[in-house]
């Protein structure tokens, strides 16, 4: 009840953001406005996330997905912007209102990552146990953006299972509260 509510009030507040974006995704480079990716949700369950596209359409290396970096090639004039703004996850409040995601919960990777760090970090498919969220307890500590080594992915996967322990609807307030703080930052990129 509280992802839907505040998700209509938000999505209604952030209409002409979404409308500027599009257009300068559009007339910044060839390609989708959007960008869609299978991610793993609650209980397992795949969907795909949208995103506002920050890249040059590009094929990725067969079964290799690599994560943006800082001076990332890939990454397009205004998709610099909008990544560092965190304006390019804006999209996914239409995943909050087709109940594939939360406000707050633990960040969903994509597949091939899930694959990967579950076989690294033990208990990395507790973060499956609720709904994944376009912002979290990690992101708002400041782990996220790209994990450069295992530590930082661990400390992320901690920062989520301590959230899923104990979730509160005050706790989620106050996450969405510090998310506007945390919106950009150094690891924005």
């Amino acid at each position: 009840f509280e992802d839907y509510i505040l998700a209509l009030i938000f999505l209604v507040i952030i209409c002409p953001v979404l409308l500027i974006v599009g257009l300068a995704v559009k007339l910044d480079s060839q390609g989708p406005v959007f960008f869609l990716q299978n991610r793993t949700g609650w209980g397992g369950k795949t969907f795909r996330i949208w995103k506002f596209r920050s890249m040059y359409v590009h094929q990725p290396e067969t079964g290799k997905l690599q994560q943006a970096q800082k001076n990332d090639p890939r990454i397009t004039r205004v998709g610099a912007f909008i990544r560092k703004t965190s304006l390019d996850e804006l999209p996914q409040i239409f995943n909050v209102l087709s109940g594939d995601m939360s406000l707050v919960g633990p960040r969903p990777h994509a597949v091939q990552h899930d694959a990967e760090y579950s076989q690294r970090i033990s208990d990395y498919f507790a973060r499956h146990n609720i709904k994944p969220g376009i912002t979290g307890l990690a992101q708002v500590r400041g782990l996220r953006g790209e994990t450069e080594d295992i530590e930082k992915m661990a400390q992320r996967i901690e920062s989520d299972i301590e959230y899923i322990n104990n979730w509160a609807i005050w706790l989620d307030i106050s996450i969405l509260f510090r998310t506007i703080t945390a919106f950009s930052g150094k690891n924005a990129y």
